[in-house]
């Protein structure tokens, strides 16, 4: 994989000059700072911002900071996609590629089997990827999820590797706790959900899950069966999709299920062509 033979030389954007002045960088001189904070500029990642977040840029010799570029640019991403991402995430301008960077890469490669395509498209959705410990954040997750179901044809994605960044017991349990005590499923059923619909994990508890739950059981009437046969439910806004929807099918009384009401067929949604048929 490319990613694993890469050597870290500077981009050839960057000219000979300033690439001869890397060589014998020992100490950051004014002059060699104009020329870190000019580099910083050309990957649109703000100078002022990168040195408030992460001091240590300031000493860090110019080379550093383009062998990180040089790695990320060698997954696939283009210049501006890195430059967003340190922009995002100034620490990373610090880091050891070889120990802190590529390690990342490598489980998405190795343990998850992310295509050597798609590791940029992980990088892109989630960058907080690249700043997460393989050892105590990113395995202990992927170990939580195949539990879950997230193995064989439904294993983890490049959709879905955001999943991979949340804390098990802070985030990711108590989501399948809630799921479980207030809609009265049991273990194997919530896993069916989030595997069917992996947002669910990423989903707050209480300004999503709870607040739609409220609103299915005691305006909608609905029953919880339905949430399971439906969780995708939870991706849709509460106020702009779910109760306007609701409220038009109230008006008209018409009884729709859920995946009726909240898809859309070829851009229409189907509660449309319901009510213009009636």
């Amino acid at each position: 994989m490319m990613i694993a033979r890469c050597s870290l030389f500077p981009p050839p954007c960057f000219s000979a000059v300033r690439v001869r002045c890397f060589a014998g960088e020992t100490s950051d001189t004014g002059i060699l700072f104009r020329e870190k904070l000019i580099y910083l500029q050309d990957l649109n990642v703000d100078p002022h911002k990168a040195l408030r977040v992460n001091p240590s840029l300031r000493s860090a010799p110019i080379s550093s900071v383009v062998s990180v570029e040089t790695l990320l640019s060698s997954t696939g991403l283009s210049r501006p996609a890195v430059g967003r991402i340190l922009d995002m995430f100034p620490d990373l301008l610090t880091s050891d590629p070889e120990s802190e960077i590529l390690p990342v890469l490598r489980f998405l490669s190795d343990e998850i089997s992310i295509s050597e395509q798609d590791i940029p498209k992980s990088i892109s959705r989630c960058p907080r990827l690249l700043i997460s410990s393989v050892d105590y954040q990113l395995r202990p997750a992927l170990t939580f999820l195949k539990t879950l179901g997230f193995v064989g044809r439904d294993t983890i994605t490049s959709r879905n590797t955001v999943l991979l960044v949340s804390n098990v017991e802070r985030t990711l349990i108590p989501k399948i706790e809630y799921l479980e005590e207030g809609l009265g499923f049991n273990r194997e059923e919530v896993a069916k959900m989030v595997v069917r619909s992996p947002a669910l994990l990423t989903y707050s508890v209480d300004n999503n899950l709870v607040p739609k739950v409220e609103f299915f059981m005691e305006e909608m009437r609905g029953d919880v069966k339905e949430l399971k046969r439906f969780p995708q439910y939870f991706s849709f806004s509460l106020e702009r999709k779910i109760k306007p929807r609701h409220r038009l099918l109230k008006e008209h009384g018409i009884l729709m299920p859920l995946s009726e009401m909240l898809k859309i067929v070829c851009g229409v949604p189907r509660l449309y062509l319901q009510l213009v048929n009636t």
